[in-house]
């Protein structure tokens, strides 16, 4: 019945997907058609071709001159075939000129209209002599590159042979790993992953788990938005990341492949392939990505509870299998208008094998007991989505129109069995072993409509505005059985069902001024309207949220000269609960420990300064302050009679981080370049936590390098090395870390192939540290995975992937070469 219900829903959406294709195609249809059904005056139309080829010049600027005085009446840009046409043109005298890059340009003879439509005979282009039908193009971006609103980070400049794209964002600045490998930037985990613009829709274990599918080879791009603007959502206090994948331009066929080899402990395999196909009226993208991740991971608590210490170790064994298939489409109805379609889909099975040893010893230390648990664990995630985009470049002033409509699905389905034996201090059994089995289910949908305006008003001030709706259904199960006499009978303290509804409204204004070359202000303020209702099945507790509140967002940027650059920006953001945060159930992973949700959980708020000053493209300085109220942390409560953990998230008071950054590339010779990150914060908590006042401090230091030796043949050697001091993350107080890892790499067939080779934290020395201590809670934790191991990677470019006339010519109209 669930299962026909959810098919259903299912047919519904597409239904709906289905409406919003021929509203857009309908509407791109009737823009196109209008401005020729309300055709009173004559056209003046005609083609332009390559005089050597006789082939016709997509994309060419035409120029519509008045007589005598060569007055601009209006441009044109060709189709596809190199046809042009203008619409409504006034009688006079006139000549049209042709104009592209590599070509010199190229004139009619004057002509008279009157009221009879002109087709002109065909403009033959001739090639300048001084170009060449090939160009190879060299260069290299420089690492970083320092915008108003936002770091860019070209992943291209990394050695990256065998990562993936969860290690790429490890050297992006203010950007690190928690010990859960959750993202942590400026050291908040509330932050906003996208790729390609597109928000992920993921929780963090499943984001984690798609970001290792994708290897590095496939990101171009990594953009850090501490302070995004408006035109981005308001959630997240920690600011955006935004990973953007490569999608080759060049006409023609063309695509890459990868595949990566590692062994630590367990094997690893991921393999890829990228396929692009450009017509120019067309152009057609496919990524598919799998992998093979068999790892571990080993969590090592140490409690103290009264005067008895409680020894325990828990192991993870994941066998993670990954399949992620991009594919989609553009469509260039003509110069203005452009319709795609982007279609996602991410399934991800895996087999856990998870123990449990805890050994007690009492205050003299003698042992008094132990327990052992082994849960064997099936489960699957799967992600579909599918976005409708469309857009109206309305005329040559920069007036556009866009807008994206999105349908996302993501499920979670996963069955365990637990078998808990407890022994007394001469290893006897002391009760008949406690066995368990779940069966948990999660469903959710997202809708979402965003529609963008941009409208220059000359004089270089530029206003944008948008409006964006979307709807979030999650329905979770939880089912939990114990084994008794009379058979498997169902556990009401873990069993649970949860359904959660939400509706997001929102608007906003955004202004930008360029007072002169090197000055520029832009100010925006974002409203959102937010209404959630969330109702424990099991629990019988529902909570309804309703508020409207406004964001605020400034940047500042001053160009001194070619070589200094200086930025400020602010923004107000919120971070609303993740949906497993607000489910009330209680998970147990064992007998011991626990977690358990919150549905009271209440937005937190944070403002956000930054000041950025960069020199040559090194960020040479980065000033940033972060205040966040209400910021909701996983407190545990501890049961001392019980021996019972129980971690449960919580809204807390007040947080502050005040950090200091310096980092770049540094080119210190032909054969040696460093890029270095140095960075220094001091972060403050402060806030009543079971009944006691908790405040904290700490300063901490990081250090990173990435030394690259360039040898002869297109040889290349790496080392990278990072260094952080004691830390504090939430309630947690960070030990000391450090990592390094020695690369090297050779390219092939003349940069066409790279084979790469690479050895993770050599010394083995990658793990989180921590204690907790407030209240009755006193424990150490240590997290370790399988950090050391060796990657052996191969990747490969085929097809046209040279830049030849064709592209050249596409490149003098940066409008279209930006839609692509």
């Amino acid at each position: 019945m669930k299962k026909a219900s959810t098919t259903i829903l299912q047919a519904k959406a597409v239904k709906q997907v289905l409406r919003l294709v021929y509203l857009i195609c309908g509407f791109s249809i009737y823009i196109t058609a209008t401005p020729i059904l309300a055709q009173t005056t004559p056209t003046v139309s005609g083609i332009v071709a390559d005089a050597a080829t006789q082939s016709p010049l997509a994309y060419t600027s035409i120029v519509l001159l008045h007589l005598p005085d060569s007055a601009v009446a209006a441009s044109e840009m060709t189709e596809s075939g190199g046809t042009y046409t203008f619409s409504e043109v006034k009688p006079g005298i006139y000549v049209v000129k042709a104009l592209m890059v590599g070509f010199n340009p190229a004139a009619s003879l004057p002509f008279e209209v009157k009221q009879q439509a002109v087709v002109l005979p065909a403009l033959k282009m001739q090639q300048k002599a001084n170009e060449l039908q090939e160009v190879v193009v060299q260069g290299q971006k420089p690492l970083l590159e320092q915008q108003p609103d936002r770091l860019v980070m070209n992943v291209e400049q990394l050695n990256t042979a065998g990562d993936n794209a969860l290690e790429v964002l490890k050297y992006a600045p203010g950007v690190r790993l928690d010990k859960d490998e959750n993202i942590l930037f400026r050291g908040n985990g509330s932050v906003n992953v996208m790729i390609n613009g597109k928000m992920t829709y993921m929780t963090n274990a499943e984001l984690r788990s798609y970001l290792k599918s994708l290897p590095a080879a496939t990101v171009s791009k990594v953009e850090l938005m501490a302070n995004p603007p408006a035109s981005f959502d308001a959630a997240g206090t920690g600011g955006v990341i935004n990973i953007l994948l490569k999608r080759d331009e060049t006409m023609g066929l063309n695509g890459s492949a990868n595949l990566s080899l590692g062994q630590g402990k367990y094997e690893k395999v991921r393999a890829g392939v990228n396929l692009n196909y450009n017509t120019g009226k067309v152009s057609l993208f496919t990524r598919l990505n799998a992998g093979h991740y068999n790892s571990f991971n080993r969590l090592t608590l140490r409690r103290n509870i009264n005067d008895s210490l409680y020894n325990q170790v828990n192991y993870w064994h994941p066998i993670t299998k990954s399949y992620n298939l991009t594919a989609g489409a553009d469509y260039f109805i003509n110069a203005r208008h452009t319709v795609g379609v982007m279609a996602k889909s991410y399934i991800s099975p895996s087999e856990t094998m998870v123990t449990s040893n805890s050994v007690n010893y009492d205050a003299e230390g003698a042992l008094f007991g132990r327990m052992a648990m082994r849960n064997p664990e099936e489960s699957s995630t799967d992600n579909y989505s599918v976005n409708l985009n469309y857009k109206f470049e309305i005329d040559s002033t920069g007036r556009a129109l866009s807008f994206d409509a999105d349908y996302v699905t993501y499920g979670t389905q996963s069955n365990e069995q637990f078998t808990n034996h407890f022994y007394g201090a001469a290893g006897e059994a002391t009760q008949v072993p406690v066995q368990l089995r779940s069966a948990n289910g999660a469903e959710a949908s997202i809708k979402s409509l965003k529609l963008d305006y941009v409208h220059p008003f000359g004089n270089d001030f530029k206003a944008e505005a948008g409006w964006k709706s979307s709807w979030v259904r999650n329905n979770s199960d939880v089912k939990f059985e114990e084994l008794q006499e009379q058979g498997w009978v169902n556990d009401t303290m873990r069993t649970n069902s949860f359904l959660y509804n939400e509706n997001i409204n929102a608007a906003y204004l955004s202004l930008s001024k360029q007072f002169s070359e090197a000055f520029s202000i832009k100010a925006g303020v974002r409203a959102e309207q937010t209404n959630a209702e969330g109702h424990s099945v099991t629990k019988g507790e529902e909570v309804d949220r309703n508020y409207l509140k406004l964001f605020p967002s400034l940047f500042v940027s001053y160009k001194a000269d070619e070589n200094n650059q200086f930025s400020a920006s602010y923004s107000r953001r919120i971070s609303r609960p993740s949906y497993s945060r607000l489910n009330p159930f209680t998970s147990f992973s064992d007998p011991y420990t626990a977690m358990e949700g919150n549905p009271f959980l209440q937005p937190s708020f944070s403002n956000s300064l930054q000041v950025n000053y960069t020199y040559k493209n090194f960020q040479l300085l980065s000033l940033s302050y972060l205040e966040t109220n209400d910021f909701v942390m996983n407190v545990i409560e501890q049961n001392d009679e019980t021996k019972v953990s129980i971690s449960k998230p919580q809204n807390l008071s007040k947080a502050t981080d005040l950090t200091l950054s310096s980092g770049g590339t540094l080119p210190l010779t032909d054969w040696l370049s460093s890029t270095l990150q140095l960075e220094g914060s001091y972060s403050t908590i402060s806030t009543p936590l079971l009944g006691e006042n908790y405040n904290t401090d700490q300063f901490t230091w990081s250090a990173s390098t990435d030394q690259t030796v360039t040898l002869p043949k297109a040889y290349k050697l790496q080392l990278s090395a990072y260094y952080i001091s004691p830390s504090v993350q939430g309630l947690h107080h960070m030990k000391a870390g450090y990592q390094i890892d020695l690369g090297a790499k050779k390219e092939l067939w003349n940069g066409k192939a790279t084979l790469g080779l690479k050895l993770r934290d050599v010394f083995n020395t990658s793990r989180w540290r921590s204690t907790l201590q407030y209240a009755n809670v006193n424990m150490f934790w240590q997290n370790q995975w399988e950090s050391r191991r060796l990657d052996l990677s191969f990747d490969i470019k085929f097809g046209n992937s040279k830049v030849k006339t064709a592209r050249n010519r596409k490149t003098g109209t940066g409008e279209e070469e930006g839609r692509l």
